[in-house]
């Protein structure tokens, strides 16, 4: 950590009490909904990936591509974090827990801990005091957004927010010569390489503020040059783990890069007056309707009415070292207001976390440095009239909830009166402790009155119970079914979640099913059986999954070579009314009659049948050998013709026969498919796949590590503390608060 002036006893102290104050707001989140933190894309994507992911991981294969998982099943594009260290050591511990929640809130609890230590060191790193950067701290994983999303939901934007903390609190360190270049590739890394582009580009702007923020503040071009260099060095490591998406692009329903402009999910910049007052709910279209169920835009009760409390002239005369936070807040505060869409960066809400940190570190540092209790009844005055623009404002947004308004901003006055008692009489230290504990009941109410969460699908927690209930399907499943056809009240174990599964949850039971939770689904497939993002299809989608393919003459179904056909009975009342199609039978599976019909083959398991050809057509064909990535097959073919194999056709595959690269083509835009020349006998067809992309992502992480390498060593070669030589402000080396 960076001290600083400050003793290292105090850093360590508060770092500790910081560590403690988030384990205390999770009690306090967890009292008010025990499921919080596994919630929406937590249980229904990133906690089965989980499972799937350390299942393959431990049986020593990383799982890039998994065929059978048509849906979702290249997972160089998904946000399965593939090169990511922390959280491949997550994925191999999650097959050996059995409650899904109680591992998810772990996880998510050590991450918030790791985000609140990152913002107490960005506090630390410009001259804050150690009990002021506490308080931000401690207030970061509380602040809406995180709280409500990403924390109970998003996973990854979560983890690259906790990673990019430590990265920005390191650049400033190295930037000053207070630390090597190494913590800040680490961190930079980290934050890359979660496989979600939000971190990424966050990072990437947060960077670039921190180097401006250097050559204002020093007035020397040195220091920001390192910092970009390393940060360009972290860059061409992560590359790999983007190249593959960026150059999958254009089968996927994603597309190529293009901005839009649209409402839902843009902030406008009036809402993020509302940061203050725990009651806020704030006004910009979502999902459900206009007016929020959740006050996403919080931030904290006390980052307004503190603006009141902070000796302005000294602080003014310090502020070329602020630019960084200053242009950082600035910018990211400017994107929550859109475009709705700028290429893959889409909904731009989900930049508000951000906001927090900005606000929050800039929070802590002018506090930290510049807090003054002089002439303490005008500056309430004015603190009172800051709390009563944020509840104008609310007021404004959410009318009907006038009441609790008032309420709410009594409170804040009463807090913060209370915390200038506290500051006047007992010191800094009192105060901020204070700051500290009532983070937690207002956590816990605000969990609290949004209950009934509106993002939970309640998918269950425990995998030996989903297991039991569920029916034992070998080989591959096509499901086509609807979640929106679920009653809130039978999406339980006991009712639709024995028999169907949506998003991931096929992983959990340890299931091979064709659907799967993503938001880069090949465009083809999911036109072709007209599946969405969570597994769900349209009524049509029996008709076409048994529709035949005219050039090969097989039905959808066996060309992606399903061993079984499970109807959503909600969706198809009157399927079992029907006979079975030409090669199929209905199968009865005893108490799961309420909610699905069952189609398997008379044959048995075509999957196991032949690796994963899956028409031959005017050629013999026979699997060699098989693995994920790679077919190989022994083919003849006197006239010439065609192979095509049960593979979405994803960028990357290559094929050769007898060592002689041929063209790869493909059937319904959608099946990979190979053309044999006339005249071919017994020759040996490979057809192999790697992510598109990823020799350059190779070449290019190394270039990256070397070039750590040599900054490491220019580091070393000088040795002085640069720190030296920087700027003081006045009162960045007082030991306490001047009280007045």
């Amino acid at each position: 950590m960076d001290s600083g002036t400050l003793a290292p006893r105090e850093v360590y102290k508060w770092g500790i009490i910081t560590a403690l104050g988030v384990v205390a707001g999770y009690v306090a989140v967890l009292l008010a909904n025990v499921r919080h933190f596994y919630t929406d894309d937590t249980e229904s994507q990133y906690a089965p990936l989980w499972v799937m992911m350390g299942r393959r991981l431990r049986e020593g294969d990383l799982p890039i591509l998994v065929p059978e998982h048509w849906m979702a099943g290249n997972y160089t594009i998904e946000e399965a974090g593939l090169l990511n260290p922390p959280q491949l050591l997550i994925d191999l511990i999650a097959p050996s827990v059995d409650n899904l929640a109680l591992y998810a809130t772990v996880v998510k609890l050590i991450f918030a801990i790791v985000l609140g230590l990152g913002v107490y060191r960005i506090c630390l790193a410009y001259g804050s005091r150690a009990p002021w950067g506490a308080v931000a701290g401690v207030a970061i994983p509380f602040s809406g957004w995180l709280l409500f999303f990403d924390e109970s939901s998003w996973m990854t934007a979560f983890t690259g927010t906790a990673w990019l903390a430590h990265a920005w609190a390191s650049g400033v360190r190295y930037a000053r010569g207070r630390s090597g270049p190494i913590p800040t590739f680490v961190f930079l890394y980290l934050a890359i390489s979660v496989q979600y582009i939000f971190p990424a580009v966050e990072a990437g702007i947060m960077i670039v503020a921190v180097a401006v923020g250097e050559l204002v503040y020093r007035r020397k071009w040195q220091p920001s040059l390192r910092l970009l260099m390393v940060s360009a060095c972290a860059a061409l490591a992560g590359l790999a783990t983007y190249l593959p998406s960026m150059l999958s692009a254009k089968v996927t329903w994603r597309g190529t890069a293009q901005i839009n402009n649209d409402q839902l999910l843009t902030v406008p910049w009036s809402e993020s007056l509302n940061a203050g007052l725990p009651s806020t709910l704030p006004a910009f279209t979502t999902w459900w309707g206009y007016v929020q169920p959740m006050p996403v835009v919080y931030i904290a009760w006390f980052v307004i009415p503190a603006l009141a409390f902070v000796d302005w002239r000294k602080a003014l005369d310090s502020a070329r070292e602020l630019t960084a936070p200053a242009l950082f807040t600035a910018v990211v505060l400017m994107w929550t207001a859109g475009p709705g869409a700028i290429g893959p960066l889409r909904w731009p809400a989900r930049v508000l976390p951000m906001v927090a940190l900005g606000l929050l570190v800039l929070f802590g540092v002018l506090l930290g440095r510049f807090a003054t209790f002089a002439d303490w009844r005008r500056r309430g005055s004015i603190a009172a009239g800051l709390i009563g623009l944020l509840w104008l404002r609310s007021v404004s947004a959410a009318p009907q909830e006038v009441v609790w308004h008032v309420v709410s901003a009594l409170a804040v006055a009463a807090l913060g009166a209370a915390v200038v008692w506290l500051a006047r009489g007992r010191g800094a230290a009192a105060a901020c402790a204070l700051m500290v504990v009532s983070i937690f009941p207002i956590a816990y109410l605000q969990v609290w009155a949004a209950q009934p969460t509106p993002l939970g699908w309640n998918l269950p927690e425990h995998r030996s119970q989903m297991k039991a209930a569920f029916p034992d399907f070998p080989g591959t499943t096509l499901q086509l079914g609807d979640r929106a056809f679920i009653p809130p009240g039978e999406r339980t174990l006991e009712g639709a979640y024995g028999s169907l599964v949506f998003g991931n949850y096929a992983k959990d039971l340890e299931l091979t099913y064709v659907s799967g939770y993503t938001p880069n689904g090949h465009f083809q497939f999911g036109e072709m059986l007209c599946m969405r993002w969570d597994t769900s299809v349209c009524p049509d989608a029996f008709r076409r999954a048994f529709a035949v393919e005219p050039t090969t003459g097989k039905t959808i179904v066996d060309l992606m070579k399903v061993d079984r056909v499970v109807l959503h009975t909600a969706l198809y009342p009157d399927a079992r009314n029907q006979s079975a199609p030409q090669g199929w039978k209905w199968v009865d599976y005893p108490g799961h009659e309420k909610y699905i019909s069952v189609l398997e083959r008379e044959t048995g398991l075509l999957s196991t049948m032949n690796g994963r050809v899956a028409a031959a057509n005017g050629v013999t064909a026979e699997s060699i050998a098989e693995s994920d990535t790679t077919s190989r097959v022994r083919v003849s073919s006197e006239t010439g013709g065609r192979v095509v194999f049960a593979r979405l056709n994803w960028p990357g595959y290559r094929v050769t026969l007898d060592g002689r690269e041929i063209p790869v083509d493909a059937v319904a835009k959608t099946f990979v498919a190979v053309d044999l020349p006339a005249g071919t006998e017994n020759a040996e067809l490979k057809l192999a796949w790697q992510p598109p992309g990823w020799p350059i992502g190779g070449a290019s992480a190394l270039i990256g590590l070397l070039g750590v390498g040599v900054l490491y060593w220019l580091y070393r070669r000088r040795g002085e503390d640069e720190s030296a030589g920087l700027p003081q402000a006045a009162d960045a080396i007082e030991a306490e608060l001047a009280v007045r």
